[in-house]
């Protein structure tokens, strides 16, 4: 149902929209997660939006270790209760080779519904708390690069470019010359 489904890399629009409540949990939304667990893994993540891989859902999987019963998906999820701050590097699986220290929440409340709608919370510190901030930016239409310094995006510009390059020779604009009469 979602072989077709990949990682979608700035600057992709939808990567920018603000995704939409799940209201229907069935099937689709399961398979759905599925396809996404087996994209993260093959990126080699740790957590991925339904947004980045072009369904603007309010939904995202996650697994911080790694180990087979470590794998979450969240859909709806609510962050609140924010502890502290601290900086830490990030990356994003889809603005690959950019790195930079973003500054984030040490804690957070989650507030969310597992694949059958049932509701469930969480208050997490750390990594998992920075993930949860990360992943729900997606589900926002923010980036890294919403959060970046002005220095940390100079630093960025090569790769940003190439992206951007790269974007615009997969997707050429339809040509728009007017007939002359």
């Amino acid at each position: 149902m979602f072989e077709s489904l990949k990682i979608l890399q700035y600057p992709e629009p939808c990567l920018k929209r603000a995704s939409d409540q799940v209201t229907t949990f069935d099937e689709r939304l399961t398979a759905l997660s599925k396809r996404m667990f087996e994209l993260m893994r093959e990126a080699k993540g740790v957590g991925l939006a339904a947004a980045q891989v072009g369904e603007n859902i309010r939904m995202f999987v996650m697994n911080p270790t790694g180990g087979p019963d470590d794998d979450r998906v969240y859909v709806n999820p609510v962050l609140s209760d924010p502890i502290g701050e601290e900086e830490a590097e990030e990356g994003c699986l889809s603005l690959p080779d950019i790195h930079v220290d973003i500054l984030r929440s040490k804690s957070m409340r989650m507030d969310a519904q597992d694949l059958e709608g049932n509701l469930f919370s969480d208050t997490r510190d750390g990594f998992i708390a920075r993930v949860w901030q990360h992943e729900v930016d997606h589900l926002n239409g923010f980036l890294i690069l919403d959060r970046m310094a002005p220095v940390a995006k100079m630093a960025c510009r090569r790769v940003l470019k190439e992206l951007e390059e790269k974007y615009a020779a997969a997707h050429p604009r339809k040509r728009t010359d007017k007939v002359k009469r």
